[in-house]
């Protein structure tokens, strides 16, 4: 599908009363659904999915937060999930809705465990492993590097 046709169903669904469409064009699909406070949702068939971010984003800049989870990386063994892309670290799809892992949660490999934001996408980033969460090194909204360590799975 051409971005611009996405990006012009985007602006028409902001400023109506749908509140989601679904549209099939040869394989593509595209799927767009309105929440409450929060831009227009695209999902695509492909299994990335994309969406547009919250409009407030936190600022980039070290914390003692983010100081504490890297010096934690150190100490913390077993396999890491890593951060494919930089961006903005969130653990839930959006604000006000439960967190895709919790410490002591189980996960098996494919399941979402956090989404990364990049140039106004949202990535979700899945388990390479199958095990339990042993560590998350990245508060929520935190900026990430590429490569740095995010969840431990033992």
């Amino acid at each position: 599908m051409d971005v611009r046709k996405i990006k012009k169903i985007i602006d028409l669904i902001e400023n109506s009363e749908v509140a989601e469409i679904e549209i099939t064009e040869g394989e593509d699909s595209l799927r767009i659904s309105k929440a409450s406070a929060i831009a227009p949702v695209i999902q695509a068939a492909a299994p990335q999915q994309a969406m547009v971010a919250p409009a407030t984003l936190a600022p980039i800049a070290t914390s003692p937060t983010i100081e504490a989870s890297t010096e934690s990386n150190n100490t913390v063994s077993g396999h890491q999930i890593t951060s494919p892309m930089v961006g903005t670290f969130y653990r839930a799809s959006s604000p006000g809705t439960p967190v895709f892992v919790e410490i002591g949660d189980t996960v098996s490999v494919g399941d979402t465990v956090c989404i990364i934001e990049a140039m106004k996408m949202l990535n979700q980033i899945e388990a390479d492993k199958t095990g339990t969460v042993k560590a998350i090194l990245v508060e929520n909204e935190q900026p990430v590097e590429f490569g740095q360590p995010l969840i431990v799975i033992e």
